[in-house]
């Protein structure tokens, strides 16, 4: 099942702030929803560990993040799958890109598509996009937060 979504979010920092948190594991993690490990994992990458409330379905995915088409302060790809077990895995991955609107104004907006296969794709087109859409939103909003206030 194929998801696609996209955003954006006005923050109140500088671009470069914004592209450090961005690169961050530690301010990532705290961004995540359900992340219980984010760790830098060679010299782009990422490894997580997220659990997931789904519907009925309730799943511990581990898995690898990748950066490519890095271009700092301005953009990058993420991509990435993440296994778990018995509830299926995803892969997908994320444009993300910066514009300086303003000295202390950032605004990043983001591109992302999914596959998602497995017992939690058998819950339905609805509540898969709805609830990647609350995920990704849950995020951008907290990351927001968090780069606005330091």
């Amino acid at each position: 099942m194929a998801i696609d979504m996209s955003g954006e979010e006005r923050i109140s920092a500088p671009i470069e702030k914004v592209w450090a948190a961005l690169n961050d594991p530690a301010v990532l993690k705290q961004c995540i929803p359900g992340c219980e490990k984010l760790e830098a994992d060679r010299e782009k990458g990422f490894s997580a560990a997220v659990t997931l409330k789904i519907g009925p379905i309730k799943a511990r995915f581990a898995g690898e993040v990748e950066l490519t088409n890095i271009n700092p302060p301005l953009s990058y790809t993420i991509v990435g799958e993440g296994k778990g077990g018995i509830a299926g895995f995803a892969k997908g991955g994320a444009d993300v890109v910066l514009a300086e609107e303003a000295p202390d104004l950032t605004v990043l907006t983001y591109t992302a598509r999914a596959d998602v296969r497995g017992k939690i794709a058998q819950l339905g087109n609805r509540l898969i996009q709805s609830t990647s859409k609350k995920l990704a939103g849950e995020f951008f909003a907290r990351f927001n937060e968090v780069v606005s206030a330091r």
